[in-house]
C-alpha cells in the first residue's frame, strides 16, 4: 500500500486566538441589548395601532352618518336600519368595527318622523371600551 500524503487543512492549524468568530458574552451582550430595546418599543407600537383603529373608527362612523344624510336627502325619511343602506347601494357592505371586530355591533339611534314610522338617524360604536382621550367610544 503506497503511503498516502496527508491533506493539510488550514482552518485545523488555526490556534485558538487566530480563530476568528464571537466569544458568547459577546453574544450575550447583543441579545441583551435587543432584549431592551424590544422592550421600549412594545408600548409605542401598540400606542399606535390603537391610535391607528381610533382614526379607522371616526372614519366609519363620519361615512356612515353622511350616507345617512343623503339617504334622508333622497328620500325623506331615515332607513329602517343600517342594513337598508347596503341595499340601497348606498354602502358596497357595512364597516366592521375595528374594536368589536364585526360590522354587526353598530348601535343604531332611532328616530321617531311626524308619520310615526323610525329610522336610524345616527350610529355608534358597540364596543364598550375606552379611549386614549378618555371618553367611551360607544359615545363617538
Amino acid at each position: 500500500m503506497k503511503h498516502m500524503k496527508s491533506i493539510t487543512r488550514p482552518w485545523f492549524r488555526q490556534s485558538m486566538s487566530d480563530a476568528s468568530g464571537f466569544t458568547l458574552i459577546e453574544l450575550m451582550v447583543v441579545v441583551s441589548i435587543v432584549g431592551i430595546l424590544v422592550t421600549l418599543a412594545i408600548p409605542s407600537y401598540r400606542i399606535s395601532v390603537l391610535k391607528a383603529k381610533e382614526a379607522v373608527l371616526r372614519e366609519d362612523l363620519f361615512v356612515m352618518r353622511d350616507v345617512l344624510d343623503k339617504y334622508y336627502a333622497d328620500h325623506g325619511n331615515y332607513p329602517p336600519q343600517l342594513q337598508d343602506l347596503v341595499e340601497k347601494e348606498y354602502l358596497r357592505k357595512l364597516p366592521v368595527d375595528p374594536f368589536t371586530d364585526s360590522s354587526d355591533s353598530w348601535v343604531e339611534m332611532l328616530a321617531t318622523g311626524a308619520s310615526g314610522d323610525s329610522g336610524v338617524y345616527d350610529v355608534h360604536s358597540g364596543s364598550d371600551r375606552v379611549a386614549l382621550n378618555g371618553s367611551p367610544y360607544n359615545e363617538w
